[in-house]
């Protein structure tokens, strides 16, 4: 917050907002003054509030990087946040448009949560579901999201390399076995003369494959974990480099600062986890 305060989300702090930094700049409001809002879908329809506080993004406007989708709504500078209880009174909450004919004002709510870890965001999401979230509403986070994208190449690279050990340890296997058996013919035959067993015989031969399987798995095991650092940083960076192609063709990574899912100093973070029927970076915050 550059002054001022984020308004309280009960009743009594309806009709409260928070603008931007550079939107106060441009035009010279002040914490308590009043600003007019006109609804885009109904000029003749105006919304009257009171600056609560001014908040400082701290990553910069890019609306040209969005193209012909951009412009001054998509500018993070134009946003205006207040809480959901004030949209509820003035009518402008999800479920009063939705059951309203004679409104033609669309409402999109986004809310944001800021968790902790991922077996949190796991136990909110569940949580969430198990309330009653309606199913024309989503939980996700752009976060688990891009970290389980990128273990991708990893999964595939350990289902190839599972594989791959179980065909090399039952060819090695049964090799091993002929070899060793064929070579040792006489052997055999003079454990079998002097009264061995069969079945200690065939013990005698798994006990040795056992313990030369065993030390080819313990190099395996170490060479593997030399390896592995280099082959998984590399795989990544090809992740890396092929998402910021894609970002840098597609226009996918603008930088939207303050908007939903980008930082702010009004109570957004870096790690934006949830969107869905659930606030923007604080339980009752609409947009």
């Amino acid at each position: 917050m550059s002054s001022g305060e984020v308004f309280g989300y009960g009743e009594s702090d309806n009709g409260k907002v928070i603008i931007s930094k550079a939107l106060a700049d441009l035009n010279d409001p002040k914490v308590g003054d009043e600003i007019t809002v006109t609804n885009p879908s109904d000029t003749s329809t105006t919304y009257t509030f009171t600056i609560s506080g001014i908040y400082k993004n701290s990553t910069s406007s890019n609306t040209s990087a969005m193209g012909s989708m951009g412009g001054t709504s998509q500018d993070a500078d134009n946003a205006i946040y207040t809480s959901v209880s004030t949209l509820k009174s003035l009518g402008l909450d999800a479920d009063t448009t939705a059951n309203d004919d004679d409104n033609n004002t669309t409402t999109q709510l986004s809310y944001t949560y800021v968790l902790g870890s991922a077996d949190d965001y796991e136990t909110f999401a569940s949580d969430v579901q198990k309330a009653g979230l309606d199913d024309t509403y989503t939980v996700q986070s752009a976060d688990v999201e891009n970290y389980e994208s990128s273990l991708v190449p990893l999964d595939n690279l350990a289902k190839f390399a599972l594989t791959l050990l179980i065909v090399v340890l039952a060819v090695g296997a049964v090799v091993l076995n002929l070899f060793n058996i064929r070579e040792r013919k006489y052997e055999v035959g003079v454990f079998t003369a002097i009264g061995v067993k069969k079945v200690k015989v065939a013990a005698q031969f798994a006990i040795e494959l056992l313990i030369v399987t065993m030390c080819g798995i313990a190099l395996g095991v170490v060479g593997g974990a030399v390896a592995s650092v280099p082959v998984s940083n590399q795989l990544l960076a090809a992740q890396e480099t092929q998402t910021a192609s894609q970002e840098e063709q597609f226009g996918r990574g603008a930088d939207m600062g303050g908007a939903p899912g980008s930082s702010s100093d009004s109570g957004g973070s870096d790690s934006t986890d949830t969107s869905g029927d659930s606030g923007s970076a604080s339980p009752s915050r609409g947009r």
